[in-house]
């Protein structure tokens, strides 16, 4: 069982994931930047954590990382100011992962969106935009590191039941799927070393999340990086 710290770990997604994963009894952290967000996530039994990502460097990251074993982002800035977008979801995403390599942390789960990717179809003119930019960004960041990562890109996020079910592959475009199935993939991704270096879109399909994950998922033929964005 691992040390594992869960960035953003007051978001939906991250609270849902966080008892998943101390019910497989991992050491779980979640880390959040208000005092008053702490209650909730030690109600799920994990440890809280308290900081502010967007204002640490790299350097202060990493002692916050250091000794754990797996990290996961599910942090972000929540749309809305570019500037703001850009310094979460790039350059903290970014941060957090150079600081998690240079002190060991060996697994990397990051929760992206459907379609993200240097090709993303999103035009300049979109508010979605920077968010496209920035998440497309951290992904080709991770996609470059020697740790063991997977990147998530779940479609349009919804609130409804668990299904355990998803469909994998962007070949129907992007659909929705549950919160609660999106933690349930990170939980399972944890688990399962098959999903390291792998990519997956997906959406609430009709296969089982071990099985789906198992068949699909995509390794990048070439790092996903892209050039410096302005």
């Amino acid at each position: 069982m691992a040390d594992i710290v869960v960035i953003g770990a007051h978001g939906k997604v991250a609270q849902l994931t966080l008892p998943l994963l101390v019910a497989a009894g991992h050491n779980v952290f979640g880390l959040v930047r208000r005092p008053n967000q702490m209650q909730a996530i030690e109600q799920t039994g994990a440890h809280g954590m308290l900081a502010d990502i967007e204002h640490h460097d790299t350097r202060g990251i990493a002692n916050l990382l250091r000794g754990h074993k797996a990290v996961i982002w599910s942090a972000g800035a929540g749309g809305g100011d570019p500037r703001r977008t850009y310094a979460v979801d790039r350059d903290a995403a970014i941060r957090t992962m150079d600081a998690a390599a240079s002190v060991g942390v060996h697994r990397f789960v990051m929760v992206s969106y459907f379609g993200a990717g240097p090709e993303h179809d999103t035009p300049p003119d979109s508010s979605f935009f920077a968010y496209a930019q920035a998440k497309s960004a951290a992904d080709g960041h991770l996609a470059l590191t020697n740790m063991a990562w997977t990147i998530l890109r779940p479609s349009r996020l919804t609130d409804d039941e668990p299904t355990g079910k998803i469909t994998v592959g962007s070949d129907e475009g992007a659909g929705s799927v549950s919160r609660a199935d999106v933690a349930a993939v990170i939980a399972h991704c944890i688990a399962d070393p098959h999903t390291i270096g792998k990519i997956y879109e997906f959406n609430n399909g009709e296969v089982p999340i071990a099985e789906a994950l198992a068949q699909g998922g995509w390794h990048p033929p070439v790092p996903e990086a892209v050039g410096p964005i302005t």
